[in-house]
């Protein structure tokens, strides 16, 4: 499977070994977000804008896929009205950097799926609900699984309890993408296999220091990983870190 950048840059699944590649960056009414394509097994293109922190916009075959959408987040804000409205909005948890009911309403249209863990759905009063080890079929080329997503360091563990919130893993025409939620690297992604693309969060102590990020994408081996939800953590070091193991580390305005 090619991998492919927005740039026109093209590189073998895997081959780059860790090297940062640039992204096209793509100008909005309220701002710039970076633009990472990716082509399918049938040779369609997916899109990922880094909007910011946790939200990520998916375009693929002339669909809109949300995740986490959040309007405001400190002094950064993502225009959602300048966007289309979703196909498909998945939240992984209620948290206010994640769950924006708002931004939910504004995104959704007739048609749209939205898929959420059980909490949200409870709180927005609408929604499919999803819990840890259930799966979707979306659209014909489009499958989720809900995975789990919790702490696991003693202190932490009030953050994000075990069983309540969801990572996904999205299969859009054969590619894989792991879209890991808040979550520290727990024992189950050693059963996360084949992935395309992985998005890792990294801010201590919601979710993984740098080390257990470095160890989570060693335990999941995905072809490219985009660290996120960072905050104010130095990610920096990452691809160097990962420059052996034949992971392309790709850092992106997701603070």
């Amino acid at each position: 499977m090619w991998l492919t950048t927005a740039c026109g840059q093209q590189n073998r699944a895997g081959g780059t070994e860790g090297k940062q590649t640039a992204a096209a960056t793509e100008s909005t009414a309220k701002g710039a977000y970076e633009v990472d394509e990716f082509k399918t097994k049938s040779g369609k293109t997916v899109r990922f804008h880094a909007l910011m922190h946790s939200c990520i916009r998916i375009e693929y075959d002339g669909r809109e896929i949300e995740i986490d959408p959040v309007a405001k987040l400190g002094g950064r804000t993502i225009d959602y009205a300048a966007m289309p409205k979703a196909d498909y909005i998945f939240v992984t948890h209620e948290h206010a950097d994640h769950y924006d009911a708002a931004t939910l309403r504004q995104l959704t249209g007739a048609n749209t799926q939205l898929i959420m863990n059980k909490r949200c759905t409870e709180m927005f009063g609408s929604g499919k609900a999803m819990v840890n080890g259930d799966k979707m079929q979306v659209a014909d080329d489009i499958t989720v699984e809900a995975v789990p997503a919790y702490n696991i360091t003693a202190d932490r563990t009030k953050f994000h309890p075990k069983g309540r919130d969801n990572g996904y893993i999205m299969t859009i025409d054969g590619l894989r993408i792991y879209i890991a939620g808040d979550t520290e690297d727990i024992p189950e992604m050693a059963g996360i296999k084949n992935i395309d693309i992985a998005f890792l969060p990294c801010n201590q102590p919601y979710t993984m220091t740098v080390e257990q990020l470095v160890k989570a994408a060693k335990t999941i081996k995905p072809k490219v990983l985009f660290p996120y939800h960072y905050g104010q953590t130095d990610v920096s070091t990452i691809p160097a870190q990962l420059k052996g193991d034949g992971i392309d580390t790709r850092i992106r305005h997701y603070e």
